[in-house]
């Protein structure tokens, strides 16, 4: 196997370093909550300067705002980002695959209408798919989408939705069949989070500030284009749209980022020539290339255009290992430090906590992983 990148793949990330070294200078995301209002506001800015230089979007195709590059120049761009504290905020879900979504699934007005906006860094997307009785089993959601005319009604709650508090539309999955249609009566909407009757509520928690929201529908009226695909038609969008997400951030180089400062913290205090943390923190290193590695072969079968596999729930599962192995890592050589709200240790521990239920929780991955790959029986 050939793990050396290729001469433009490396001319791009030494041009991208450059430019993120200038554009971030002062600024540090490793302490600050991914729902905050610093941390949303400075990204709306950051991203139009990366869309100016068609680098938000560089492996979209051409006529929808794309750079028309390949899939690894698309991950040189996120390992580069979340090395940094990934400073594109939600903008990272956007370009990885709520857009490859609409290219694929949506009509020509949909991609002429929705796409733009994304490539130039202009708004933001959340996604609507867990519910309160409806989270691992995303198949027995309730939110219902009734066609009415030219119109759907909307009505349900969808929760643990991250960016919903400034996001300005969501990828939203209801229930348009009946709830014994199972899988086969689920659609996706693209919904506008200002429609009357769609409404945001923060879930206080200690992960971090608007982490995490609740989005309440209420007899919410949307046009019928909003609808992405066929009707009862959403579960294969779902599949597919999930593949993506489970590698679209490359944890394991913000992991690698928090690694790097801990060392250098231990390290000025003498404690790094302790053989026992040596190891510890070998083991977190191995963590973090083990997830890399794994990541780079789902990236391999999407280059070469095939069809998302199983590959994407181990890759997902040893980022989740990798960010606990740092998070706890941070609370064993820092004691007592790395619990102060806004330390490092602290910001890793609540970052690793989340990694562990977004894009499906790491429990789901492994019983994929089991059932997918090891394939074991159920029992």
């Amino acid at each position: 196997m050939e793990f050396a990148w290729d001469q433009a793949d490396v001319a791009f990330r030494r041009e991208l370093g450059d430019f993120l070294d200038r554009e971030l200078a002062g600024w540090d995301r490793s302490e600050t909550g991914l729902g905050s209002a610093v941390y949303s506001d400075f990204s709306r800015g950051f991203v139009g300067k990366l869309a100016d230089k068609g680098w938000l979007t560089p492996h979209w195709p051409r006529e929808y705002g794309g750079g028309g590059q390949g899939a690894w120049q698309h991950f040189v761009l996120g390992e580069e980002m979340w090395r940094r504290g990934e400073p594109r905020g939600p903008q990272y879900m956007n370009v990885n695959w709520v857009g490859p979504a609409i290219i694929k699934y949506g009509t020509e007005d949909q991609r002429r209408k929705l796409l733009p906006p994304i490539a130039r860094g202009e708004v933001f997307w959340c996604q609507g798919f867990s519910e309160p009785e409806a989270g691992t089993d995303l198949a027995a959601l309730r939110t219902k989408a009734v066609r009415d005319g030219d119109s759907y009604v909307l009505n349900g709650q969808k929760i643990w939705t991250s960016y919903a508090n400034v996001a300005d539309y969501c990828f939203l999955l209801a229930r348009t069949g009946s709830a014994a249609d199972g899988r086969d009566g689920i659609s996706v909407f693209l919904l506008p989070l200002n429609t009357p009757g769609a409404q945001v509520r923060r879930i206080p928690g200690f992960v971090g500030d608007h982490s995490f929201n609740e989005l309440f529908l209420t007899d919410a009226r949307i046009p019928a284009d909003c609808l992405l695909g066929e009707e009862n038609k959403g579960w294969e969008i779902v599949r597919r749209t999930l593949a993506y997400e489970r590698v679209g951030a490359p944890r394991y180089a913000r992991a690698a980022l928090v690694l790097d400062r801990l060392a250098a913290e231990v390290g000025a205090s003498g404690r790094l020539a302790d053989p026992g943390i040596q190891e510890q923190f070998g083991r977190a290193r191995a963590a973090c290339e083990a997830a890399r590695v794994l990541v780079y072969r789902v990236i391999d079968e999407r280059a070469k255009a095939k069809e998302p596999s199983p590959m994407a729930y181990q890759a997902r599962a040893a980022m989740v290992q990798a960010e606990r192995a740092v998070g706890d890592l941070a609370l064993d050589v820092l004691g007592s430090e790395a619990l102060v709200e806004g330390a490092l240790g602290d910001a890793q521990f609540r970052n690793s906590l989340g990694a562990g239920i977004a894009a499906g929780s790491y429990e789901v991955q492994l019983n994929l992983i089991s059932r997918l790959i090891l394939e074991l029986p159920k029992d």
